[in-house]
């Protein structure tokens, strides 16, 4: 009898259980799922933009604009943007359809074991590569993307006759990482989109994510191209219901928050929100910032060296954004033969390097205060990201005689984080007060330093790092340990 008791109990709880995550299909009670907790956990992850519009690899250079994306190569010509005209008829000629660059995106040279070890090296926990952009072309086997577009028009019945999509899948996950995927709602020029978009979001777009999802069960999903239509009209709240109650990725999965003209920034509860080059946000919800080793996502063979952020930029960029809350998506993008530039792999061999000393800033950490300059330099408003000021920032670090710097800071437990660009004798962090039995330390230097209450703030002493304590990028951690 008791027997029988504990397993009608069990049985209610589970259905219990059961009955409080389904979901309806509507934004009050998709808000009530939790964003999972491993995507704040992990902090750093890599973005892949990779495509048919990997082969002309061009966009002008201009900073802080859309022009410079490559991968919006094929709307520019639609657009006539006179730079991208002007390079494709002088390369192409001026009756060349963006089509016919299909069968020169071979990926000849993929090897996404290769790719993987790139990505584990460089200390990334997740990975999102583009399953499809704007032009609809896909990088798994899509039904719908051939009979819709009329012509073999993804990475399987096209020219590399190859999944790539599932093939880099299966080597991320291998490494170690959790692999996600990009996925853009619309397609530009998709004749079903053109003629009737009611009809293109049931019989294209959703049957194909649902495919997406089923098969390669991504722990990410970074929607975007939302922006001509409402969430109502994408039929989004539905999808997200399928999502979070009957996929196989439904307890894992964490999605952006780019599901129609009128849901970014709008819903905080189940969607993580985006930004990209230096928008930023803050810590008072789940962020992440995207941006590219340059001014664009897709390869850009048109940019050259000083268009690319140094390594030093790019760590203490990440600082930045993980001491306001956010994650880092750091995007590479791949030439069309399938190699990534050996630029990109040494900007991420460096990353790697400096957080298998300093990851400890990093992973699993919250916010602990705004960022404190000196020199009487005002910060970047709130949301401000610090590689949209980098070269206003260069120039008003202090000299080495300083006391005051700019520092980031993280906090995990009692352990608060100072993420230092660059080597003083000594650093004060203001209106902060240590028990008397804090140590300071600098991680991976094996170096306890000594420090002192002065008022209101804390004067750490730096002298006794040795100049190998340091590692090769300038920027060190000091921990202080209650």
């Amino acid at each position: 009898m008791m027997k029988k008791y504990f397993l009608f109990f069990l049985a209610f709880i589970l259905a219990g259980n059961t009955i409080a995550q389904n979901y309806q299909p509507n934004w009050e009670s998709l808000n009530t799922r939790k964003i999972p907790s491993w995507f704040h956990q992990d902090k750093f992850g890599i973005f892949i933009h990779w495509g048919v519009y990997s082969v002309p690899s061009y966009a002008p250079i201009m900073p802080n604009s859309g022009y410079s994306y490559s991968e919006w190569y094929g709307h520019r010509l639609f657009e006539k943007q006179k730079d991208f005209m002007t390079f494709h008829n002088k390369n192409y000629g001026s009756s060349f359809a963006y089509d016919q660059f299909e069968p020169m995106f071979k990926a000849e040279m993929f090897d996404p074991n290769q790719w993987a070890e790139v990505f584990k090296k460089s200390g990334a926990r997740y990975v999102v590569l583009t399953s499809k952009h704007h032009d609809g072309y896909t990088l798994w086997n899509s039904a719908e993307a051939d009979r819709d577009w009329n012509r073999p028009w993804n990475a399987v019945t096209g020219t590399p006759k190859r999944d790539l999509l599932g093939d880099l899948s299966t080597s991320v996950r291998d490494a170690g990482l959790k692999m996600g995927y990009y996925y853009s709602l619309y397609e530009w020029f998709n004749p079903l989109w053109l003629y009737d978009r009611k009809k293109y979001v049931t019989e294209h777009m959703t049957p194909q994510f649902k495919d997406l999802v089923t098969k390669y069960k991504p722990s990410v999903i970074f929607s975007d191209g939302e922006w001509d239509i409402s969430d109502t009209a994408w039929q989004s709240p539905a999808l997200l219901a399928w999502l979070f109650n009957e996929s196989p990725v439904k307890n894992e999965v964490v999605v952006n928050d780019r599901w129609g003209n009128n849901t970014r920034e709008k819903n905080h509860g189940a969607m993580y929100t985006t930004s990209e080059y230096g928008s930023g946000m803050d810590a008072s919800i789940i962020w992440e910032e995207s941006q590219g080793v340059g001014y664009s996502y897709g390869y850009n063979r048109n940019e050259q060296l000083k268009d690319y952020k140094t390594s030093h930029d790019l760590i203490l960029m990440l600082g930045d954004i993980v001491s306001r809350g956010g994650n880092l998506l750091l995007d590479i993008g791949p030439a069309a033969d399938g190699t990534i530039p050996v630029i990109m792999q040494q900007r991420l061999s460096d990353i790697g390097d400096w957080l298998a000393v300093n990851g400890e800033a990093i992973y699993e950490t919250e916010a602990w205060r705004p960022a404190q300059w000196s020199n009487g330099y005002v910060p970047p408003k709130k949301g401000a990201s610090y590689m949209s000021n980098y070269n206003v920032a260069k120039l008003v670090i202090p000299q080495k005689d300083s006391a005051y710097i700019e520092t980031f800071f993280t906090k995990k437990g009692n352990d608060i984080y100072c993420i230092i660009p660059s080597y003083r004798n000594n650093i004060t962090i203001r209106d902060v007060k240590l028990p008397s039995n804090a140590i300071a330390s600098v991680l991976g230097a094996n170096v306890t330093c000594k420090w002192k209450q002065k008022g209101k703030d804390v004067v750490i002493d730096l002298t006794g790092l040795k100049p190998n304590s340091i590692s090769s990028s300038g920027i060190f951690v000091v921990k202080l340990k209650e």
